[in-house]
Formats: C-alpha cells, structure tokens, sequence
C-alpha cells in the first residue's frame, strides 16, 4: 500500500486572526498614550470651605446680559466697548471688587464668552455669575 502525503494549504498571514488582534491592540495602547491637547474650558478658583469670604456690598458691581445681547450694568445699558473701562476705573477705587455677571438663559453664548474675556483681562480677582430664574 502506498502512502501518499497530503500537503495542507497554509493559510494566508493576512487573514490571521492573532495579527489582527495585534494590531488593534497597538493601535488602543497608543491613543492611550499620545497626549492630547484638550480645551479647558474657564478655569475658576472656587473659595475654600474653611476661609469663606465676606464681600461687601457696596464692592459689587453688578452687569447683566438680556437674552438679545445687550449689556447693562447698574441697570443703564452700556455697550462692550466701554464695559472694560468702567471696570478699569472701579478696580483703581475698589481692587478687591467682585464683578457679578446675571446671565439670562436665552442670551447667546459668544456675548456671555466676550464679556467674561473682557473681565479676564482686566484681571478681575472676584468674579462671579449665575443665571436668571
């Protein structure tokens, strides 16, 4: 009787399941690794529970944002341009003024952005905002 040998076909590297869990494997392990620049966001420094701070309230200035844009501060409208002024010649009386912002929930998200810019670089240390109810 004749044996005869039977070659098997090999099978295609490609198709190999153990190569493509490597692959994918690498691929996870560096995303996990890269590092990503992410947007902040406004970054606050909330006050501590164990030094709470007392704000006068005559050192409040208060300015609040309509739900068409509009700014107003102290109840008489005022325009962007002079709300960095303003703030300028109250931060020269009073330096450790508080600056509360009332946002109306309809009011555009780039108007709230641009006034909290303006605040920022004037380099307002209490800053403060909520939203109308």
């Amino acid at each position: 009787m004749i044996k005869r040998f039977v070659r098997h076909k090999v099978e295609d590297a490609g198709s190999s399941g153990s190569l493509n869990d490597l692959s994918f494997l690498l691929i996870i392990f560096f995303i996990v690794i890269a590092g990503f620049n992410v947007n902040k966001g406004f970054l606050l420094n909330l006050p501590s529970k164990e030094k709470p701070l007392i704000v006068n309230n005559e050192d409040i200035i208060k300015c609040s944002l309509s739900a068409d844009g509009s700014i107003s501060m102290d109840g008489k409208p005022i325009a962007i341009e002079d709300l960095s002024g303003k703030i300028s010649e109250k931060l020269k009386v009073w330096p450790n003024m508080t600056f509360l912002l009332t946002i109306n929930p309809e009011t555009p998200y780039q108007n709230v952005v641009d006034v909290i810019s303006t605040v920022r670089k004037l380099k307002v240390e209490n800053f403060s905002f909520r939203q109308e109810q």
